[in-house]
């Protein structure tokens, strides 16, 4: 992608426009292409190599390097490194290879798009809102009418307003769209589509959060998938367009900043929004078995399906003997009926549900296509607020479908979908395993009790080649991606994740506000308070175990301190990360008193 950085400082003189976001208008998508058959055959050499190496570090570490006088200790941190190395296990297998799904022409014929009879070629495109600008809505119903309709088939836009705004309602009816509204919003964003599929009859629907912008073909890209009856959804890539490139680091505390994190550009993507690593590595190469989830927004889904699932949970199977306009009729009058579940990660719920599903065939299974380049453009989180808010929805909502779905629904999928949704929830859980491995270096500076017996030049010999490996392999599979940005946030959000994990533990469901779709900035560290914290008793622990060491102290050795203040900067590097964003605004920004009390009000609320 060019340079767009002169443009970009120009779109940010004035942050309270609230069609700031027309200035990037002219940014363009990166072109993703597949990975070629020689880079893909280097990268599993490195990852079956940084494997091997893992098992015979950790039958060392087992065997010969267990410290006897802090058996406990020693064993514990031996215990979350052999977990962190199943983790790589099922992350490898998830992203080993690429299956796109051949693209075919849009259907032309019902038959063709494995339609039940009497259906049509029709296609209702959803935008939801609750109370986001005008301008943002009109910018996405301005794409929506831009987007190029397949011969034979016809397209309907609709506005899902959960706010009831007149002012929406009006800017409906100047772009002659359908207006949708009711009564509460009972279930959120989920409620909202449950009740405008009750009252539409495309017969496929795509997905649009308010600020998403399809592009012209995403229609002619997509449909041609549906001629396979088994694909129920296709997802396509997240791609934000308006995330700042930043300015180079300047002076020896800006290099000093940008060596320890690893962010050379002051202000780049400050949220760690950048999507790519997740939507071009991960998605796409779980589209080799049909088991790329649906991420909501930029997604088409066939009707029958999320009806079928919902006609499942109400009636049983015979209910799938029903589909047809008789549904749609009995969907309407029916209120259990749940085509997309009250849930706050209502997309996910639905893919496992589908996933474990059987289709119209005995025996067969609904899957989803991956379609591998971006089809639409969306607005980033622009505010530390926004960012804790979203990231707690994520984890909890993931986490709650981990304990109170999977057990019953993964047993249902074929065990190599399965695996990619174990792959999922374990990112979340791996939160448990880095906590051990976070509080061990602390542990071992203030006590002088070390984890291996001994930092000799065996334990580094051991040590050494899995590291350089595994980052060798890391590199090679990301094909160019911020893969690094994806362990920072992992290691950033910790905090985050441990309080999801508290709050559905305690069976509380984790609500979320809609995440701003204009800058709001009000540069204050409460939102980072747990990494504040953690970073002091790092940086404490550090300076006791230096202090120990010049006292004389046997314990606290060299090579304990390097190995231990390596993997505190490394971790601190992460959580710097996040306190910097909490302090960062563009220039000319105005910060927003209000939306800070706001946001925190809504992340109290579980």
């Amino acid at each position: 992608m060019p340079d767009q950085t002169p443009t970009r400082a120009g779109a940010l003189r004035d942050m309270t426009a609230p069609d700031y976001f027309r200035a990037f208008d002219h940014v363009r998508p990166p072109v993703l292409a597949p990975m070629t058959e020689r880079r893909r055959l280097i990268w599993q050499l490195a990852a079956a190599f940084t494997l091997g190496l893992g098992a015979w570090y950790l039958h060392w570490r087992w065997t010969a390097s267990l410290n006897p006088d802090a058996l406990l200790f020693s064993a514990a941190v031996a215990g979350a490194e052999t977990l962190a190395f199943l983790g790589t296990l099922l992350f490898f297998y998830d992203i080993w290879e690429e299956g796109d799904t051949p693209r075919a022409a849009p259907p032309r014929l019902p038959a063709e798009a494995a339609l039940p009879p009497g259906a049509v070629l029709s296609v209702d495109v959803m935008v939801t809102t609750y109370d986001e600008d005008v301008a943002v809505l009109e910018a996405t119903l301005e794409d929506a009418a831009r987007l190029v309709v397949p011969p034979g088939w016809t397209v309907r836009t609709h506005v899902l307003d959960d706010g009831n705004r007149p002012l929406i309602e009006a800017l409906a009816r100047r772009f002659d769209v359908g207006y949708i509204t009711r009564a509460g919003n009972r279930g959120f964003k989920a409620g909202n589509l449950r009740n405008a599929l009750t009252l539409t009859d495309g017969e496929f629907v795509v997905i649009c959060d308010a600020d998403t912008r399809l592009f012209p073909t995403f229609l002619d890209h997509t449909l041609g998938y549906f001629r396979d009856p088994s694909v129920a959804w296709v997802q396509t890539p997240h791609w934000f367009y308006d995330i700042p490139e930043g300015e180079p680091r300047r002076g020896l505390m800006g290099r000093a900043i940008g060596w320890l994190t690893g962010d050379t550009r002051s202000g780049r993507d400050p949220y760690l929004s950048g999507s790519m690593m997740f939507f071009d590595v991960i998605q796409r190469r779980r589209n080799r078995h049909g088991a790329s989830f649906c991420c909501g927004a930029a997604s088409i889904h066939r009707r029958e399906p999320l009806f079928l699932d919902a006609l499942d949970q109400h009636r049983g199977d015979r209910g799938r003997q029903a589909f047809g306009a008789g549904l749609r009729r009995f969907a309407a009058r029916m209120q259990p009926l749940q085509p997309f579940r009250f849930h706050v990660s209502e997309d996910i719920y639905t893919s496992i549900l589908l996933h474990g599903d059987g289709g119209k065939d005995a025996g067969a299974r609904w899957r989803s296509v991956y379609h591998p380049q971006v089809e639409s453009k969306m607005l980033s989180p622009w505010s530390m607020e926004a960012w804790s808010a979203q990231k707690l929805k994520y984890a909890g909502g993931t986490l709650d479908l981990m304990l109170r779905v999977a057990p019953t629904a993964l047993p249902k999928m074929p065990w190599k979908v399965a695996l990619h949704y174990a792959a999922t929830f374990w990112s979340y859980v791996s939160c448990l395993v880095l906590v051990v491995l976070l509080a061990a270096p602390v542990i071992t500076l203030f006590t002088g009790l070390s984890p291996v017996a001994t930092y000799s030049v065996t334990f580094f010999l051991h040590l050494l080649p899995v590291l350089l490996a595994n980052e060798l392999a890391f590199t090679l599979g990301a094909k160019g991606q911020d893969g690094h940005q994806g362990r920072v946030q992992s290691v950033a959000t910790l905090p985050i994740t441990l309080r999801a994990f508290w709050l559905v533990l305690r069976g509380k469901r984790v609500r979320f506000a809609p995440t701003p779709k204009i800058p709001l900035f009000s540069a204050s560290l409460r939102f980072v308070w747990p990494q504040l914290l953690i970073l002091a008793v790092m940086a404490v622990a550090l300076g006791y175990g230096v202090a120990q060491h010049v006292l004389g102290s046997e314990a606290h050795s060299v090579p304990l301190l390097i190995v231990n203040a390596f993997w505190i900067a490394w971790c601190g590097s992460a959580f710097l990360r996040v306190v910097l964003a909490a302090l960062w605004a563009p220039k000319g920004a105005q910060t927003s008193a209000t939306s800070g009390a706001t946001v925190k009000k809504e992340l109290s609320h579980v």
